[in-house]
């Protein structure tokens, strides 16, 4: 009897178990939702506005604007985007990762020097690189309790600062850009200085994206450019982060399948076990009271 009061307990913990994941995945649906919204209604001008600045940046020089300065990059900051929570999958671990393998790959000289800098935005990636002890610059966890472009922008002008002030000669972008529910890449791209036109053409002419070069300007390019640079910043660090808040509702409500999903084969299996343990204890309990009755009888 102790084995079914057991496997009985189980049986009702792991249904509770499949109760809080279903409800779980109802509210990532939920939220996915809207965050799919915002990035698929972001994303056009943002790739457009890229697009548009690396054709009217392809004839300017270095100094003509802050941003567009490349220097030896003895100073590096990585801006790692992850989420405040867990429970979705290899969301945040993925994130992490491809910082890392950048960090190695890239800049494994800055880091030795102590010249790698982190700004975190999400709790796990803060708490994963201040434990390790990175120079994590700042706490922008409650971004997500307001997540709309002025709080973001706020991120981007410390950067952007950051860099025209030459305490970071190069910034990188890492983070996860969702595809659907169920697929995130990571992507690890340059932020600043903004990448040269050059390298901006060799990526569409590789994707065999044909570009309208030829625009009419007014007042003049220089102006435009002047303008058209730190609001494209901006847009870019904007775009990931609803990438990656995106990515990961997508990630969290496909993890929670898979656990309502794997609790209901255990609970299959549970009861399976309980029916067994139940029918032996019956046959056992039978055959004590035959055993009983016959020896009354003989007796």
């Amino acid at each position: 009897m102790a084995n079914l009061k057991e496997v009985r307990n189980r049986i009702v913990s792991v249904g509770s178990t499949q109760q809080i994941t279903k409800a779980m995945k109802m509210v990532s649906a939920a939220k996915l939702k809207r965050a799919t919204n915002a990035i698929i209604q972001l994303r056009p001008y943002a790739n457009k506005l890229k697009d548009l600045l690396a054709n009217l940046s392809a004839g300017l020089e270095d100094g003509s604007s802050p941003y567009l300065q490349e220097r030896e990059p003895v100073r590096v900051l990585v801006v790692v985007i992850s989420s405040n929570r867990g429970l979705a999958g290899a969301f945040n671990t993925n994130a992490i990762k491809t910082a890392n393998n950048l960090i190695a790959e890239k800049y494994s000289e800055q880091l030795k020097a102590g010249n790698v800098s982190i700004i975190a935005i999400g709790k796990k990636s803060q708490e994963y690189y201040q434990r390790r002890k990175y120079n994590v610059i700042g706490n922008n966890n409650d971004l997500y309790l307001d997540l709309n472009f002025q709080n973001a922008s706020k991120i981007t002008e410390s950067i952007m600062k950051g860099f025209s002030d030459g305490q970071y000669d190069r910034v990188e972008l890492v983070y996860n850009h969702f595809r659907n529910a169920a697929v995130q890449f990571q992507i690890a791209e340059q932020l600043l200085p903004v990448p040269k036109a050059e390298v901006a053409k060799t990526e569409i002419k590789e994707k065999g994206i044909q570009q309208q070069v030829d625009y009419i300007l007014e007042p003049s390019k220089e102006e435009i450019v002047e303008q058209l640079i730190p609001k494209n910043i901006k847009i870019q660090l904007y775009r990931a982060i609803l990438d990656s808040h995106a990515s990961e509702h997508g990630a969290r409500m496909t993890a929670m399948d898979k656990a309502t999903e794997n609790a209901g084969d255990l609970l299959k299996a549970l009861k399976l076990s309980y029916n067994q343990a139940r029918q032996a204890a019956i046959t056992t309990e039978l055959t004590e009271i035959v055993s009983g009755a016959a020896a009354l009888s003989n007796g």
